[in-house]
């Protein structure tokens, strides 16, 4: 069948939004016409070649739809049915999986970074008839595609579309790094750096643990209201001043008449964005024994220098979280039902809506950090 889809043909290079050739669903495979599909940091990353993946590939990787096909075998989804989609497959047998650590399969992940499907091959082909890969097993900026049964999640039909595609990736992934990653004990003083969709979701998250003071640290001044809408007790502008000094002071910290701070730090930390630099804030933010999780990633030949003498003197813990830890098929459908009962705050999450054909305009929108929330693409 003929598709619509943004493909990606180089690091670097815009996306070509261009008409393919879909082959239908093989086994456990299902066919899926999309509706909605969000833009995150992730994507961009992916546009400029900061994630060693292969290409051409059709983008995208939070998304949902409507079920138009399924092949042999599939047995949890029909025609018709309202799905969201999840780029992480579990194979359910590698040694992570059976730790319970199916976010981190190893097995799935080789196909993710080839752009195949679980057997190996891609169901697209351009008008030349050349190989187009699965962006992230899913390819959500497309009109329709062919997914793992695995990739599916069953959606109500009364929750909205649009609100079930943030469940491919920000919401799960705030979520899942404040109560599964970091399951830190109400009450707890917690900062939050980098407000796009996922650290906005760590931030609501985290309000709803009661964490105090909640500390929202973005570089955006006019992300203000919106982290104050999602919980943060204070917000610190980064353009203007140093965020680690104000946190210090805000979580105990004494400033003695040197001007040094003695003491202080939030207990937990989050690092959204996976930028170096703030990484290294994020550290100096934490406390002496505290927990630092880093959750953005960040270009794949990017380092950052962080003091290791102390890492042993003051305990400091620091996590990599991917996907907030969950498991897809337990934890999405519980967030769905939080989300249903209005406390997830997904209709101040979406911000902006766009078509298809306007993707490189928001790439560039987001590249300048004009974004706040989630710009969700409305699929014709």
């Amino acid at each position: 069948m003929k598709i619509k889809g943004a493909v990606l043909r180089e690091p670097g290079m815009k996306y070509s939004i261009e008409t393919l050739e879909l082959d239908p669903p093989k086994e456990n495979e299902v066919l899926v016409k999309y509706t909605h599909t969000g833009y995150c940091h992730s994507d961009l990353h992916m546009l400029k070649g900061e994630v060693p993946v292969k290409m051409p590939l059709v983008a995208g990787h939070e998304g949902a739809g409507i079920v138009e096909a399924v092949g042999p075998g599939v047995t949890t989804v029909k025609k018709g049915d309202h799905v969201g989609v999840t780029w992480m497959v579990p194979c359910g047998h590698c040694p992570n999986c059976r730790r319970g650590k199916g976010n981190i399969c190893t097995t799935s992940f080789n196909y993710f970074l080839e752009g195949f499907l679980l057997d190996g091959t891609a169901r697209m082909r351009d008008a030349k008839g050349g190989v187009v890969r699965h962006g992230n097993f899913v390819s959500c900026f497309s009109t329709h595609s062919v997914v793992p049964e695995r990739a599916v999640i069953p959606m109500p039909k009364e929750f909205p579309l649009e609100q079930a595609a943030l469940m491919g990736c920000c919401v799960p992934t705030g979520w899942g790094s404040v109560f599964n990653t970091a399951a830190f004990p109400p009450g707890a003083p917690v900062a939050v750096y980098c407000l796009g969709g996922v650290g906005l979701n760590v931030l609501r998250a985290a309000a709803l643990r009661h964490a105090y003071p909640l500390i929202a640290v973005d570089i955006e001044g006019s992300k203000r209201e919106i982290a104050m809408e999602f919980g943060a007790t204070h917000f610190i502008d980064s353009s203007k001043e140093d965020p680690v000094p104000a946190i210090q002071l805000l979580t105990g910290g004494v400033k003695m008449d040197d001007g040094t701070i003695m003491g202080g730090g939030a207990e937990y930390v989050f690092e959204v964005k996976g930028e170096p630099g703030a990484i290294i804030q994020a550290y100096w933010s934490t406390s002496i024994g505290g927990e630092l999780i880093v959750i953005g990633v960040s270009p794949h030949d990017q380092t950052t220098n962080l003091p290791l003498m102390l890492l042993p003197l003051h305990q400091k813990t620091i996590k990599g979280n991917l996907y907030g830890s969950i498991s897809t098929h337990d934890d999405i459908p519980r967030l769905v039902n939080m989300a249903m009962q209005h406390d997830l705050k997904l209709d101040k999450l979406i911000t902006e809506r766009f078509k298809l054909e306007d993707i490189n305009d928001v790439a560039e929108a987001m590249d300048k950090r004009q974004i706040k929330g989630r710009w969700i693409c409305e699929i014709d």
